[in-house]
């Protein structure tokens, strides 16, 4: 056996059959999309400000950091993260804690920590976080998931880090996490009684949220018939159907969007609602092929995991399958959103919406996802790799 550490010092991006090649193609390819989308969506109002670059230009500079942040994942052997796995939840947790003393106000909502760059948002990094404590979880305890009591400190812990997320306020942040730690107590067979009883508490859990909550009750009643108040709660809504619908079979063309111009507000055509734009400019075949390289990014995860699994890497494993989860609930919800098939909720398109912690986490889990591949690799070469 080749000590995996003596591998690390050859560079391990250095030739192409150590890494999926594919997958990072794809990756290439969604984020310089995303790039395109972002300026095409921002360049209406920022250029009205005088410089139709300042969006996309700092994008570009969070796509980097991103870049180099993911680089970086990829050297760290997938032990490390397990190893620390506790630590890194509980110190997300506690920067959830302080973000609601000392949190950026916005529009209400308290989700930022103002650095001296770019904007922290602790929710983003909590999604990553809290796949690497279930995955370094069901790695070490896999064999007593069948007993009630192993499993009360992660409900407390992961219970107390969404309920953190929710008092921002930020439901959609919270579903998520919720939904990828659901996804992944299911893959790694919770006894079917137990994990129905999480889904019915996290179900009633949303609707005491949206009861409680007079602005997302209007959301809902809104999103049933956003026609009923096109110039009030269903503004959004109504103009991003319009878009989905001016767009046809081959849309408007690459920048010749009309909704960006003011009609989906500023802080939304490049947020929020960057799918709209482009379903108006690239059309229903447009949208249909980025929902396809979704589709594929989702499946190649979960190709990745199974490899893992069948290895005995089970935390790269479950860290893959989390990884996956994340991508498909988010840009599910994403699209719903856009097309008018779920209320309406403030969620980022992965790897294509602009978003400073939003894309570099994400560009961080697919250097996390490279490497549990390469891990693979090695694994099946006969080198001894730490499971």
């Amino acid at each position: 056996m080749i000590n995996e550490s003596k591998l690390l010092d050859r560079k391990i991006l250095k030739n192409g059959d150590k890494f999926d090649q594919s997958l990072l193609w794809m990756l290439v390819l969604l984020v310089s999309f995303g790039l395109l989308m972002v300026y095409s969506a921002s360049i209406a109002w920022a250029g009205y400000d005088g410089d139709q670059w300042q969006v996309v230009r700092k994008q570009a500079v969070f796509v980097g950091g991103g870049t180099f942040a993911a680089l970086l994942a990829c050297t760290v052997k997938m032990s490390f993260w397990r190893r620390y796995s506790l630590h890194l939840l509980l110190a997300n947790t506690l920067v959830l804690l302080l973000i609601l003393f000392v949190g950026r106000n916005i529009n209400g909502a308290k989700r930022w920590i103002s650095l001296s760059f770019f904007s922290y948002q602790p929710s983003e990094t909590y999604k990553l976080v809290l796949i690497f404590y279930l995955a370094a979880f069901f790695n070490r305890r896999a064999e007593v998931l069948k007993e009630l009591k192993s499993l009360i400190f992660p409900a407390v812990v992961i219970g107390g880090g969404l309920g953190l997320i929710l008092l921002e306020p930020d439901l959609g942040a919270t579903v998520v996490a919720a939904l990828i730690a659901l996804g992944m107590l299911f893959l790694a067979d919770l006894p079917k009684k137990w994990f129905f009883t999480a889904v019915s508490f996290g179900f009633l859990g949303l609707v005491m949220a949206i009861l409680l909550a007079p602005y997302r009750m209007e959301r809902v009643t809104s999103f049933l018939d956003p026609f009923r108040d096109p110039l009030g709660k269903g503004y959004q809504l109504t103009h991003s159907l319009i878009a989905n619908a001016r767009g046809q079979w081959f849309g408007t063309g690459p920048g010749a969007s009309l909704d960006k111009r003011f009609f989906l507000t500023e802080s939304e055509a490049h947020t929020d609602f960057i799918f709209a734009v482009i379903s108006e400019e690239w059309g229903f075949f447009g949208m249909c092929l980025l929902v396809f390289c979704y589709g594929w990014l989702v499946w190649r995860a979960f190709s990745i995991g199974k490899q893992a699994r069948d290895l005995g890497l089970f935390f790269s494993s479950f860290v893959s399958y989390g990884i996956a989860l994340w991508i498909g609930v988010q840009s599910f919800f994403h699209i719903g959103v856009n097309i008018g098939l779920l209320p309406t909720k403030g969620l980022t398109l992965p790897l294509v919406s602009y978003g400073g912690s939003a894309v570099v986490v994400m560009l961080v889990s697919m250097g996390l996802l490279l490497r549990a591949d390469y891990e693979n690799r090695l694994k099946m070469r006969g080198y001894k790799v730490e499971g």
